[in-house]
């Protein structure tokens, strides 16, 4: 197997096709990236900016370039032996026409060879949704969308549509003989009902009556291509019935503002196998599996063997060639049974580097009977994070946090109200279909029977709003110890919550738990463990929904902690308790990705940083964020009598302004227009004034006056000059902060993942604002600038990085460097075990070392925190002035010469090791030792 040394995530899109992935190999090379790790690539959504909106998975996106650019750029891959991990989305695909295998579905319904390969409920409790998928893609309501003539009926060559704008959704053929036969009388008096023209129209309509009930399978393809090919020719050539289409086209379109012209359309749109509706419905009544609660995403039933492999088909070819030589799985936790599916892919892909994006709760363990490498990073970034926040500081925070905003909400108790509104509002659809199975299931027992499909949803609603996790695994196999700790886990706490309805609570456990199945029949028992399984594709979505896209947009009592897979409740970690971690991941999955960002992540890895510092200064904090609402109170907007924004806004603001404020300042830059777009996502993902399903467009324009005034460049802005100077400090010991993540990141167990552009400062918000351009001439010319120099004198080089610290080179430096050390040490990070080193003296808290070692050689690396206790402002972090008595313990066997990775400068040590001689010129230090 192929373990990447290090990986670099590229984003493609239209914007950043092949050619220019090819054009920066080098570049990535001479950095030190031995892999490049590629955001999905297949056919998307046409304009698609991430490429997770899948038409076909097996085309490559032609908005990429064509295949010559690909084989050119996977040639010179593996011209310079390097490697290609991809991202693949097997949960779901684009709900568009641009889809051809939901076309096929969305025409033919039962009749389509591809009707079980979307997650579709066709035979729903609601009447109007029975046969029928729901399409929530209006942009209102369905009736206003049709008199407003927004819905139109359209004639092409490949047949009739219905357009909304954009989309176009086919039209069943058993719909074309209604459309032909209206006024079909005038048709034969004009042209003469003998014509043979008339005569083909009239065999057209039998055949078109004849196609649904009689022939299948490929023949009825064929039979429909058929009819619609003659058609088609009969509208170009006969000009009497090209008119007489052109004519029913119109009347069946309508006519605004005449409601009864609509009725031929309405009823037309009635019979097709979808239902055109409002996009808000979707939250409410759904009839498909979505990816989260993204309407025009449609989850596939990959669990199904023949859509595995069709899915699959274009992936294992380029697996087979050594295209790829690593795949990474989007949103493991969405499918029906991810063991299983992990099983098979597998066995069809061999001995190929595998990971998957899974998101697992502080001290929840990655199951590990998965065939897999590990996950791609998020555990560990989490990790990482809060080992640069001070513990000892939560109760100010907490304090500081309720001063300001005056809340005092407990985030035990947000976290349950906030996953409750998920499942009230975004996801009630969703849970009203698997209440509706439970109620079914429930009848099947005399201990059920009496069990009201009301009082089945209120206690289904406390089981997955209390669920401690993204979801648990059990399958055909049964389940195992650790699914039977969380199912326990959530039904004793959903009693708490439903303390009337505990015999409902106990029925489904007894479903969780695959209890009473032997007096059970095979149907019964295959329902109950389909019930078990779609639940389990629920829990994830709403944990997502709840905690990563409402409650992270709540609680802002220090930002830096509100990250993916983060528990903003749990201030930092402990030393001991990252170190541990980093032990038993090189124990477990050593081959594990490590990520410091990525494209989901809700601030850039450099932000964090920052904002990370103030944990290490509350009262100076409280200080100046209580000055700057005095400065600022006068710039909030009055509305109705609530002041706009609010306390948790505001104090969101100033940390986001402290983490994000670019170097080299605002004149001139896109940055409060970026600003503004994050405020108003960051505001209606909270959902507490405005949101998707209901934005205000008071309160966002009040916030948006207020960033403006905020930032406003003027001698008279109090606020800025006020917040200047702290900025400045925050964000120069944040630098330290960043290039000590950056050194644990490459040297930890695990394989270091780079995420486009962050080896300058990443100092982005959220999605799309991390997805903007990366100016990698730039890059490339510093890059080569510090190789140059680095071989004549690095020490003046350091020097000099140190004291343009702000423009970012000293990153790239430090990432090039250690990856550099990284390839010429290969077993020691890939096979070294992890060694916790004790540091004693006045600043043993300040430094994270640790020591890896394999064979002969071992490494110490020694990362520094915490520094506003150890130097002042503008003051550098280096020498034994600064360090004093700091020293790391050493064991008897470690060599007592060491050589500095970074700065090529000789260390000693005699079983202690002083940091101030190891940090002696660079802020960080990898040593190593032979």
């Amino acid at each position: 197997m192929r373990i990447p040394t290090a990986t670099y995530r590229i984003q493609f899109h239209g914007g950043f096709q092949f050619k220019a992935a090819k054009q920066i190999l080098s570049y990535l090379e001479e950095l030190g990236i031995t892999d490049v790790y590629a955001s999905p690539i297949f056919k998307a959504r046409q304009g698609s900016s991430h490429g997770y909106d899948v038409v076909d998975s097996n085309q490559l996106n032609p908005e990429l370039g064509n295949s010559e650019d690909f084989e050119s750029l996977t040639y010179e891959i593996k011209k310079r032996k390097m490697g290609w991990l991809q991202d693949i989305v097997p949960n779901h695909m684009a709900y568009d026409t641009q889809n051809l295998l939901l076309s096929d579905v969305l025409e033919h319904g039962p009749d389509s060879d591809y009707f079980d390969y979307f997650d579709i409920e066709w035979n729903h409790a609601y009447e109007n949704l029975r046969g029928r998928v729901l399409a929530p893609l209006l942009g209102n309501f369905y009736g206003e969308c049709l008199e407003n003539g927004e819905i139109q009926l359209q004639y092409r060559e490949k047949g009739l549509t219905i357009n909304y704008y954009d989309l176009k959704l086919p039209v069943k053929i058993d719909s074309y003989g209604k459309f032909i036969t209206h006024n079909l009388g005038h048709l034969g008096r004009e042209l003469g009902r003998r014509h043979p023209d008339f005569i083909k129209l009239l065999g057209i309509i039998y055949l078109i009556k004849n196609t649904s009930s009689e022939v299948k399978g490929k023949a009825r393809y064929d039979q429909i291509a058929f009819v619609k090919g003659l058609l088609w020719e009969l509208y170009n050539q006969n000009p009497i019935v090209h008119e007489f289409i052109d004519e029913n086209i119109k009347v069946f379109n309508g006519e605004k503002g005449n409601a009864e012209s609509f009725n031929l359309l309405d009823d037309l749109l009635s019979d097709q196998f979808y239902r055109l509706s409002f996009w808000k419905v979707g939250a409410e009544e759904i009839n498909y599996r979505r990816f989260f609660t993204v309407n025009e995403l449609m989850s596939v039933k990959v669990e199904e063997i023949k859509v595995f492999h069709k899915n699959h088909a274009l992936i294992f070819d380029m697996v087979d060639e050594g295209k790829f030589t690593g795949l990474r799985i989007d949103h493991i936790d969405g499918l029906y049974d991810p063991t299983e599916y992990l099983k098979r892919l597998r066995e069809k892909i061999g001995e190929t580097y595998l990971t998957v994006e899974k998101i697992l709760e502080h001290e929840e363990d990655l199951p590990p009977y998965w065939p897999i490498e590990g996950t791609s990073g998020y555990e560990f970034l989490n990790y990482l994070n809060g080992v640069f926040c001070r513990r000892d500081r939560e109760q100010q925070f907490s304090e500081i946090y309720q001063r300001f905003t005056r809340l005092t909400v407990p985030y035990e108790q947000l976290f349950l109200e906030k996953k409750g509104l998920i499942v009230e509002k975004n996801l009630a659809g969703d849970v009203d279909n698997l209440a509706q199975l439970l109620k079914n299931i429930s009848g099947h027992s005399r201990q059920g029977n009496d069990f009201t499909r009301s009082g089945l949803e209120k206690a289904l609603s406390a089981v997955l709003t209390v669920f401690p996790v993204y979801r648990t695994y059990i399958n055909q196999d049964g389940l195992r110890e650790s699914d039977r700790t969380y199912v326990k886990y959530a039904i004793a706490r959903a009693k708490e919550l439903v303390p009337r309805l505990l015999k409902e609570l106990k029925f489904i456990e007894t479903l969780l738990l695959l209890e009473e199945e032997e007096t059970l029949t095979v149907e019964q028992k295959e329902e109950r463990r389909h019930f078990v399984m779609k639940l389990q594709q629920l829990t994830g979505p709403l944990m997502a929904k709840g905690v990563e896209d409402t409650l992270l947009y709540v609680y802002y009592r220090l930002l830096s902690l509100n990250e993916v897979g983060g528990n903003p409740s749990q201030f930092g970690v402990s030393l001991a308790d990252f170190h541990e971690f980093n032990k038993q991941q090189q124990i477990a999955w050593p081959h594990k990705m490590n990520a410091t960002a990525t494209h989901d992540t809700k601030r850039g890895e450099d932000v964090r940083a920052r904002i990370n510092v103030l944990s290490e200064i509350p009262e100076e904090w409280e200080q100046q964020v209580r000055l700057w609402r005095e400065l600022n109170s006068s710039k909030k907007v009055n509305f109705v009598n609530r002041m706009v924004p609010d306390t948790n806004d505001e104090y969101f603001l100033y940390q986001t302004l402290l983490g994000s404020f670019p170097f080299e300042g605002i004149e001139n830059t896109d940055y409060v227009g970026r600003l503004k777009d994050y405020a108003i996502k960051a505001v209606r993902e909270a959902k507490v004034y405005t949101a998707w399903l209901r934005p205000d467009n008071d309160y966002e324009t009040g916030f948006l006056t207020f960033i403006d005034s905020v930032l406003e460049l003027s001698e008279n802005n109090q606020f800025l000059k006020k917040f200047l100077p702290f900025w400045k400090k925050v964000a120069d010991y944040g630098i330290f902060n960043s290039l000590s993540q950056t050194l644990l990141k490459i040297t930890a167990p695990g394989v270091p993942d780079i995420y486009q552009g962050t080896e300058f400062w990443d100092l982005s918000h959220v999605d799309p604002d991390n997805r903007r351009p990366v100016d990698f001439d730039r890059r490339i010319e510093v890059l080569r600038s510090i190789k140059q120099q680095a071989k004549t004198d690095i020490l003046q080089l350091v020097e000099d990085l140190m004291a343009t610290r702000e423009d970012a080179r000293i990153k790239l430096f430090l990432t090039a460097r250690v990856l550099e050390a990284r390839k010429n040490y290969l077993e020691v990070f890939k096979s070294g075990d992890y060694q916790s080193l004790q540091v004693v003296g006045t600043f043993k808290d300040n430094a994270i070392a640790f020591a890896r070692s394999f064979g002969d050689t071992t490494v110490i690396v020694i990362a520094p925190r915490f520094l506003t206790g150890v130097v002042k402002p503008e003051e550098m972090p280096i020498g034994k002035q600064v360090w004093k008595d700091t020293n790391l313990v050493l064991s008897e066997q470690m060599p007592s010469v060491w050589k500095d990775a970074i700065t090529d400068q000789p260390v000693e040590s005699n079983g202690t090791l002083a940091v101030g001689d190891a940090l002696c010129y660079f802020p960080a230090a990898l040593l190593i030792g032979q």
